[in-house]
């Protein structure tokens, strides 16, 4: 054989070889294809999320959008990969934690060329791809669908075939004018919601969020330490029983069963740190609220500029949440559980000495819940009147919500006796307390949890995750009368599943992140 046959025999061999590596890479999806013609090696990002015949009630029911479209299509159809990008593009704008516009409309896809969703879009009789249904997130899941009644509330987008045209629809839909460019907010066009009394509904989400971020925040700055051990655990066994949200209460007690080994008390030690690479210990991997919380934005809590209302908005609402679910024998528990969570924990310095001046100032023992309520709802505003003359003097408010003595006339006017205004400029006001309370207990209360209860995130049990032997197990201090018989009960009713669920978190493997 001569060289250059051999040079020929052997280059050949090469082009087989790279070949058989591009056709490897093709095999691993149309993702690979896509990178691998297009000689691009940055990830493409998909923002729609894809819905199946196992999760799409459940996501379709938990998300806390108002609106939603499903896109049905199928992975074969040619239209249907043509139609991605455009779709993608919308999405952009209104899904995951750095949406444009969250919280607003939730862009989801079903692929009805996959067995398991046969009958999903039978049920939606789709009849083309792709085929886009426009309606409220609840109406879509199965549970308690009644056809007759809901089917006009879920319609077909008419004309959705490109991107420009799918965020007209939606626009003529909301009355809105989203745009394809628009950017990360500042939320210049967002309306003020402090007048509606309905708007409270959409914070259980931002209570959520502010459950998860003072978790996070936490372990960020390792502020778990010997002498704030017992803070944590009374503000823990705080929620486990009274959180507005079940997947926080729930959360919140498999915490506290497992608090010795999540929460040791040499967790900062430097033979700890080399075995936990990001810091935060064991608790760090465990999501308090379930796995979509955080979402990385807020609701009812969003500011008009981003470093505006946020996560002191959620934690406000949280604490006044609490203060109105408690028993009259839990008060000067809660009370101390709350002033020293945001001694120990709170991060902001002059925010956590100001607060506790007033929780020091206290001398009384609170015997009801009322009279807690009224002492949060009093420091609350107490904190505003502080705030509304450093913010005016610095300019660090935010526009479209002031700081205002709270509640205003358009959400209480009977909590009003008499509203004068004093030569100083400042305002008096007298207060109809009864009417205060009550109003509090309502908002806080009933109208906070309406959008959870009328989707089954709600109810009085501690489910899935028991707290047994919560005392002996945490080291913990005794808890109040009604806490108590609400942890013996649950515990009675869950310890077998509680036993066997720590069992299994000893022996089960780590869970595979979603990123």
């Amino acid at each position: 054989m001569s060289m250059s046959e051999a040079c020929v025999i052997l280059f050949a061999i090469m082009l087989l070889l790279i070949s058989s590596k591009e056709a490897a890479s093709f095999q691993s999806g149309s993702r690979s294809i896509l990178l691998a013609v297009g000689g691009e090696n940055k990830a493409v990002v998909d923002y729609a999320v894809d819905l199946n015949s196992k999760n799409f009630d459940s996501v379709l029911r938990d998300t806390p959008a108002t609106h939603a479209i499903v896109e049905f299509f199928a992975s074969w159809c040619p239209a249907c990969r043509n139609y991605k990008p455009h779709y993608e593009k919308v999405a952009r704008l209104f899904n995951g934690p750095d949406a444009v516009h969250p919280g607003i409309v939730l862009m989801t896809r079903v692929d009805c060329a996959l067995k398991i969703n046969n009958k999903l879009c039978d049920k939606f009789s789709v009849s083309h791809y792709p085929m886009l249904f426009w309606g409220p997130p609840s109406k879509f899941a199965s549970q308690g669908m009644e056809p007759k009644e809901e089917k006009s509330e879920i319609r077909m987008i008419d004309d959705g075939r490109t991107a420009e045209h799918l965020v007209s629809w939606i626009n003529k839909h909301l009355g809105s004018s989203y745009g394809l460019d628009d950017e990360k907010f500042e939320n210049e066009h967002l309306h003020s919601n402090t007048s509606d009394p309905g708007q409270i509904a959409r914070a259980v989400y931002d209570v959520e969020e502010a459950t998860a971020f003072a978790i996070e925040i936490i372990l960020e700055h390792k502020m778990i330490k010997q002498h704030t051990r017992v803070s944590l655990i009374k503000f823990l066994q705080l929620l486990v029983v009274h959180h507005p949200s079940k997947r926080c209460r729930k959360g919140s007690a498999e915490v506290l069963v497992n608090f010795d080994d999540l929460c040791p008390p040499d967790m900062w030690s430097p033979d700890k740190q080399e075995v936990v690479s990001d810091g935060k210990g064991m608790l760090g991997n465990f999501q308090i609220c379930g796995k979509e919380v955080p979402r990385g934005y807020w609701m009812f809590c969003r500011g008009s500029k981003n470093d505006t209302r946020g996560f002191s908005c959620g934690l406000w609402v949280l604490l006044h949440s609490l203060s109105v679910r408690i028993e009259d024998g839990e008060s000067q528990f809660a009370f101390r559980a709350v002033c020293d969570f945001i001694h120990n924990f709170f991060i902001c310095e002059d925010c956590r000495r100001h607060f506790y001046q007033m929780c020091s100032s206290v001398t009384v023992p609170f015997n009801t819940s009322r009279d807690f309520a009224l002492w949060l709802w009093s420091t609350h505003n107490k904190v505003n009147k502080r705030l509304m003359k450093e913010k005016a003097s610095l300019g660090t408010g935010d526009p479209k919500f002031p700081k205002v003595i709270w509640p205003p006339k358009q959400l209480c006017s009977l909590c009003y006796l008499s509203h004068n205004r004093r030569e100083n400029g400042t305002s008096q006001i007298d207060w109809d307390m009864n009417e205060v309370y009550k109003f509090l207990t309502g908002y806080y209360g009933k109208t906070l949890t309406s959008l959870y209860k009328e989707k089954g995130h709600l109810g009085d049990e501690v489910t899935d995750g028991a707290i047994v032997d919560l005392v002996a197990s945490t080291n913990a201090v005794v808890v109040p009368v009604g806490a108590a018989l609400a942890i013996a009960l649950a515990s009675c009713a869950f310890g077998a599943l509680a036993c066997c669920w720590r069992s299994q978190q000893k022996t089960r493997k780590p869970r595979r992140s979603w990123n």
